[in-house]
């Protein structure tokens, strides 16, 4: 593989600054939720950095607060970030060929950011190689992980100073709505998401927020229906 391109590192930095402006909050956030729920500075900082997605570390978060059996509260967790699976289909193609190490790194910082941001440029530019798209994505991710590692730890660590009665729980959808919207630009994917939340509301009476693996497998079943339609008419 050739020498590490730092100029295209230098493109995924920029290309990543949209979204740390929404990292942040997010990230403290979770920290501000984590120790208010009795877990200490280094338990929330060790959720952040172990589980690394914001949505399964909330959801997680919500049903131990319910004191929700530990295999609901993992089924839960692995049904929000089962998007991830199809994001390493997807990028296998690009960063398959990269050594054992690089790959372990590539996994562990597989976020909807990377994925997004480094999907799109890599379709753009098809004359990169695979130094080129490395160096891309670690510019995506290095900003991103490293503000939401920060953030959490200035919300886990300050939270505490914060009225009580602040009511802060409605960032939350506020900022799942902020990432997921620019995400959803085919059909599919926008009737997956509406049977998510419209399956979700409908369940909401379900023990331990189970509605929500329901929901989620419905989406996905929803999701492939409807492209699996669409290729066939393309096809045709």
């Amino acid at each position: 593989m050739s020498a590490f391109p730092r100029h295209i590192f230098r493109q995924g930095l920029m290309a990543s600054a949209p979204f740390t402006l929404m990292i942040v909050p997010f990230g403290a956030l979770f920290g501000v939720l984590a120790t208010a729920q009795g877990m200490t500075v280094t338990e929330a900082m060790a959720f952040s950095i172990v589980v690394i997605a914001g949505a399964s570390q909330f959801a997680a978060l919500q049903l131990m607060q319910e004191g929700a059996p530990i295999l609901i509260i993992i089924l839960t967790a692995t049904a929000v970030n089962l998007r991830m699976a199809m994001y390493s289909v997807a990028l296998t193609p690009h960063l398959g060929r990269a050594s054992l190490w690089q790959r372990i790194l590539v996994s562990y910082f597989l976020i909807d950011q990377s994925y997004v941001l480094g999907a799109a440029e890599f379709d753009r530019r098809p004359e990169w190689g695979l130094a080129e798209k490395l160096a891309f994505y670690f510019g995506v991710i290095t900003p991103i992980c490293g503000l939401w590692y920060l953030a959490t730890w200035v919300g886990a660590s300050f939270g505490r100073a914060l009225p009580a009665g602040w009511p802060l729980d409605f960032i939350v959808p506020v900022s799942f709505l902020a990432m997921v919207s620019p995400l959803l630009q085919t059909r599919a994917q926008r009737v997956a998401a509406a049977v998510s939340a419209g399956g979700t509301l409908l369940l909401w009476w379900m023990p331990y927020s189970s509605g929500l693996l329901v929901a989620a497998l419905a989406a996905m079943i929803a999701g492939a229906v409807v492209e699996t339609q669409e290729e066939r008419r393309h096809a045709g």
